[in-house]
């Protein structure tokens, strides 16, 4: 039986009791995109806690006051993802926002691919912990010149699929299929692997409407807060068949729940990363390690630890915090530990993805060490750092 509308309990961090003050109801925002093709004439959808993938949470922050520091770090990781709203209203972007590409070749990956995309909610079942799978593509699949590489997604805390809808039809729009487990709780990176193998089965299965349409010799993966973890124990496990893995918000390994729900970069063996964080995230996934921090807790940590031979990237969003990839594009429906919205995380990401799974020269030309394009965007970003020489 499908898992995909009731979710389990939160790996990452204690969550019962702590609240938060939006209602949940009917949202909308004359910004964002509706977050499934099918959900009505009008593209405005209702809360359904089940659907959305976690529980209705409607207690106050009182409870705060009667927790530890650390219980309430650990609890605002799950909770900033747990409270984020799906919603949706067919909407133009509007035409200043924050962190607007600045970069050529980021202008480029930042605007829509050349194909329309459908989203299909529930596509598939299951993942090893019965979960079904939600898929974005291209509309048209007879239009393609080349099969799809594949994607495979990794939610953070207690979250699903659909609140990165405009990320995730974002990617599809360049001509990959993306697919994400709705499992609340990625971080061991099974249900991540999971997706992809289901995908590989469907380019073969008669009947599929992906059938002969997917790459299956060029998979990425791409994971936020507890799915960075997870996307990076999924390419560490799956022989060589996950290529590279962009780790958004990954957080530090004092907020693992359990060993398996942890990683160490210095364990890959083959694959690429992109560490991806926000410059106001330096709590739960900063920049740099503390005074006498031991272990891998910042992202320069995990970059650093990464083996050198193996190809990887470092960059701070300005201004962005833990849940800003979250943006349906702007922070409206997500409520906590958002400030931009998604709009950093579209250009260079997919940039990042074009090269590496679809060996693309103009999108490879942004992160070359010194010299790419990146480097020189000083408005937007920090941190730029790179082992790619050439």
């Amino acid at each position: 039986m499908s898992k995909g509308r009731r979710p389990g309990r939160a790996g990452a961090a204690d969550l019962v009791g702590v609240g938060f003050l939006r209602k949940p109801g009917r949202y909308e925002d004359s910004r964002a995109r509706r977050v499934f093709g099918n959900e009505g004439k009008h593209g405005v959808v209702a809360f359904d806690p089940w659907r959305a993938g976690h529980d209705t949470i409607g207690t106050s922050f009182d409870f705060i006051a009667a927790m530890s520091p650390a219980s309430v770090i650990r609890s605002l990781l799950a909770l900033a993802v747990a409270t984020a709203l799906p919603l949706a209203v067919v909407a133009e972007v509007p035409t200043k926002v924050p962190n607007a590409p600045t970069g050529q070749i980021e202008k480029h990956y930042y605007d829509n691919g050349p194909y329309a995309v459908s989203a299909y909610p529930e596509f598939g079942c299951c993942d090893s912990a019965g979960y079904a799978f939600d898929v974005y593509a291209p509309s048209d699949l007879g239009q393609l010149d080349k099969p799809l590489p594949i994607i495979t997604f990794g939610n953070g805390t207690g979250a699903a699929p659909q609140y990165y809808d405009y990320l995730l039809r974002h990617l599809a729009s360049w001509g990959f299929a993306i697919v994400a487990s709705r499992q609340p709780n990625t971080g061991v990176g099974t249900e991540i692997r999971d997706a992809a193998n289901f995908m590989v089965k469907e380019n073969t299965r008669p009947g599929s409407p992906f059938f002969g349409h997917l790459d299956t010799v060029h998979i990425g993966a791409m994971g936020h807060s507890q799915g960075a973890t997870g996307v990076i124990n999924a390419m560490r496990d799956s022989s060589g068949s996950i290529r590279t893995a962009i780790a958004m918000a990954l957080p530090a390994q004092k907020y693992c729940s359990s060993p398996e729900n942890c990683t160490n970069t210095s364990q890959l063996t083959s694959g690429s990363v992109f560490f991806l964080n926000g410059s106001l995230d330096a709590v739960i996934s900063p920049s740099y390690q503390t005074l006498g921090a031991k272990g891998l807790q910042s992202n320069s940590a995990y970059y650093r630890a990464m083996p050198e031979p193996l190809p990887k990237f470092w960059a701070t969003l300005r201004g962005t915090s833990h849940n800003d990839m979250l943006g349906q594009p702007d922070c409206g429906p997500v409520g906590v530990l958002c400030t931009n919205g998604v709009y950093g995380f579209l250009g260079y990401p997919t940039a990042w993805m074009m090269d590496q799974l679809k060996g693309d020269a103009k999108a490879h030309a942004v992160f070359v060490d010194g010299s790419g394009e990146i480097f020189s965007q000083t408005k937007n970003w920090r941190h730029q750092s790179s082992n790619i020489a050439h």
